[in-house]
């Protein structure tokens, strides 16, 4: 016999009609839908992508069962316990711009858990969702043919026993609201001003990383990064520069940028 979506009172499911009141409020967003359960929401915005969806359409999952991370990382999360969302946009600008969109995604998700999770949180570069140094919500975005789905997680009222790694927490956790209704609905605000300020503003960096950098906890940190190939190097993080690059300075004062790599906060020098 399946699971009932009300079997535990404190994880109400969502409600799809008061979420769509998002897409009349918002230039935006086309469609929304809520699935009880997936494999992945960004696999499900990239097949419907393909199929002609136009930019804007949201899906949402109660639970997946392959939710992914940077790096190739899983995600877990009981049913219902966290926002699960995933976004599809189709900017029209050049390719070299779009990597600033992990970064515009993780200004929105911090606006949003700050105003509606009341939990003040920060940005590991690029995208890591932070409570102090505990991770709170990871972001994977996809480029794809000529769209990019922007896929979002957020744990919401995971218990303590719940979590994946030690490391990890949640807004309960944290004493923040565990009501994931507005949390999802400013997550999409807050994303929908972001990104077409930024469209609007033909992708200048300038739209995005002063904000960014203001938020990003990375920045001023001794910072060890493991690098694909298995390399590892160590620095003080400077900076995010117009590419959204993290710019390392070494100790011998040279300064490299990099794209991509798993990043550890060793310890904050100013």
């Amino acid at each position: 016999m399946p699971v009932s979506r009300w079997s535990d009172l404190d994880r109400p499911p969502l409600s799809v009609a008061r979420l769509r009141a998002v897409l009349r409020d918002d230039p935006l967003w086309t469609a929304l839908e809520v699935v009880d359960e997936t494999t992945s929401t960004n696999r499900d915005v990239a097949a419907a992508a393909r199929a002609g969806a136009t930019e804007g359409l949201v899906v949402i999952a109660e639970e997946q069962a392959d939710g992914r991370g940077r790096l190739g990382r899983s995600w877990h999360a009981a049913p219902r316990s966290a926002v699960l969302m995933s976004l599809l946009v189709r900017p029209v600008l050049p390719p070299a711009l779009l990597p600033l969109i992990p970064l515009l995604t993780g200004l929105a998700v911090v606006e949003a858990t700050r105003s509606v999770g009341d939990v003040k949180t920060l940005l590991k570069w690029p995208n890591d969702v932070l409570v102090g140094e505990r991770k709170l919500g990871g972001i994977l975005v996809e480029r794809v043919d000529d769209f990019v789905v922007v896929g979002i997680g957020v744990n919401v009222s995971t218990r303590p026993d719940e979590l994946p790694v030690p490391t990890a927490t949640s807004l309960a956790i944290e004493g923040g609201s565990a009501d994931r209704e507005p949390l999802v609905k400013e997550i999409l605000r807050s994303f929908s001003r972001r990104y077409r300020d930024w469209v609007a503003s033909g992708g200048t960096p300038q739209a995005v990383l002063p904000a960014y950098r203001a938020i990003c906890e990375t920045i001023d940190h001794d910072v060890r990064i493991e690098l694909p190939g298995g390399r590892t190097m160590t620095g003080l993080a400077v900076d995010v520069d117009y590419g959204g690059q993290l710019v390392v300075q070494r100790s011998d004062g040279h300064r490299d940028a990099w794209s991509a790599g798993d990043v550890t906060h060793v310890r904050r020098v100013r």
